[in-house]
């Protein structure tokens, strides 16, 4: 029996209707929070689990004495690494409910309950804790981040109806949403919008309550302006990234024959010009190079990508099969 289980097991813990419950904490460097953080989610879970992702302080180890099952990583992963991490002990001990939250104490544990209610109702797959729902969630975020978020989200959904807040980590995950969601390519803060974008590939169901958030107390208190600008732009970079991925044949090929087809037409004019004065006119012609060079990259970057993407969902696909065969 291995030390999760049998805190699985043994722990003086509230259940949630039945289910059982892992609360996962990426964390780094959270070592004046971490222990209330711990504490609290302690009351609505079986195991409260804290990813450690390279911290130089006591914040592993403030957790693991609290009886926080501790997963470390050796050197600073990032969010999206973390959030793995959490998923992959979840499914080890077998949890029927995931519940992330951030570890410097801008979620109140007390809500969990609620972000588990569509899920043992049978609702949603994934419940979205949103600070926009209701005046509470933004009551303390200040308005420049409530208007980058606000972009951030649009952008995710695509113009479509969609979630109202893609950058909330305060998420919960049931037991099939777990097994779908089991690889990120983003690192970084963006995973949640990597997130949102496998959960509707896999067909899951999403729905999302209000949450409050102390973000005043937190998060506001030690990231400047400067920071915040920068990681929205590494937001929107890592969107466009995760698009173009998707759908390579669009974003990259379309715009690839254009290109092509913009070179084309200068060099038709460079040879008609040519033609006329027995001069070569330099900058259509350089016009005309630079088009096509640029045309025929985006082509075979896109049809490269496309053969990755039905590359990569076959080998998904096989595996999903022989982990059911296994499994059955």
């Amino acid at each position: 029996m291995t030390e999760e289980t049998s805190a699985l097991e043994n722990a003086a813990i509230i259940n949630l209707h039945g289910l059982s419950v892992v609360v996962g904490i990426p964390a780094f460097n959270e070592e004046k929070t971490i222990a209330r953080v711990v504490l609290e989610a302690q009351k609505y879970a079986h195991v409260v689990a804290v990813c450690d992702d390279g911290s130089s302080d006591l914040t592993g180890e403030i957790a693991e004495r609290l009886g926080a099952v501790v997963v470390r990583h050796e050197h600073n992963s990032g969010y999206g690494a973390a959030l793995q991490s959490l998923f992959s002990r979840a499914r080890e001990l077998n949890a029927d409910v995931l519940v992330t939250l951030d570890g410097d104490g801008q979620h109140n544990p007390a809500e969990i309950p609620q972000l588990v209610k569509p899920i043992e109702n049978g609702v949603a797959d994934v419940v979205l804790g949103s600070r926009f729902i209701d005046k509470n969630g933004t009551a303390e975020m200040s308005l420049y981040r409530q208007l980058g978020v606000k972009v951030i989200t649009k952008l995710a959904n695509g113009g479509k109806n969609g979630v109202s807040d893609s950058q909330s980590g305060f998420r919960a995950y049931n037991k099939l949403a777990m097994e779908n969601l089991a690889c990120l390519s983003e690192n970084g803060m963006s995973a949640s919008i990597e997130l949102l974008r496998q959960i509707n590939k896999a067909g899951l169901s999403i729905c999302e309550v209000p949450v409050s958030c102390k973000y005043a107390e937190t998060v506001g208190a030690r990231t400047s302006s400067k920071n915040s600008i920068s990681h929205g732009l590494s937001l929107v970079m890592s969107l466009v990234k995760l698009v173009v991925e998707d759908r390579p044949l669009v974003y990259l090929g379309i715009p690839g024959i254009f290109f092509l087809a913009a070179g084309a037409l200068f060099g038709v004019w460079m040879l008609e010009l040519y033609a006329s004065t027995d001069a070569i006119v330099t900058n259509v012609a350089l016009a005309a190079v630079a088009f096509v060079l640029v045309g025929f990259f985006m082509l075979t970057t896109a049809v490269t990508l496309y053969a990755i993407s039905k590359l990569s969902n076959k080998i998904y696909v096989n595996s999903k099969r022989i982990s059911k065969l296994e499994n059955d």
